[in-house]
């Protein structure tokens, strides 16, 4: 059996952070391709191959990692979508957000969230994070196929 190339989801409206991420993956040596979405309705078209995306099949990333704050549909909106969705029930989704309210990170959970990460300020500090995520996600955690 050949080993596929895991596939990220990246949800994140922030060019910066986006470069970072990108950055800190190409940084941790793990082989995976990285699909960036910066829209809330975009990342529910992505996942289940519809709208924009209608000419492709529905995706299966190994790991989701969201934002919260996104333009057309918030990350909140996102992960309820896909949670409810059965055929996304096994997907990881990360919230890697900026936000410390008490009520997102409560709500995320409570919509199924797998992980709550809020963003190191410091370019390294953010970086260094990313990678401990990636390799946690691709490398150790198991999940059940689609």
């Amino acid at each position: 059996m050949v080993d596929k190339i895991a596939e990220i989801l990246l949800v994140e409206d922030n060019p910066d952070d986006a470069a970072f991420f990108t950055h800190a993956l190409e940084g941790a040596g793990i082989p995976a391709r990285l699909q960036l979405v910066t829209e809330g309705a975009e990342a529910i078209e992505f996942m289940s191959g519809t709208g924009r995306y209608a000419k492709r099949e529905a995706a299966h990333p190994k790991v989701i990692f969201l934002d919260l704050k996104l333009p057309n549909g918030d990350g909140l909106e996102v992960l309820r979508r896909l949670k409810l969705d059965g055929c996304f029930w096994n997907v990881p989704v990360v919230v890697l957000t900026s936000s410390q309210e008490q009520r997102d990170l409560v709500h995320s959970y409570k919509l199924g969230v797998n992980s709550y990460i809020v963003k190191p300020m410091d370019f390294d500090q953010f970086g260094h994070a990313v990678q401990m995520l990636l390799k946690y996600w691709l490398q150790f955690n198991q999940t059940p196929g689609p």
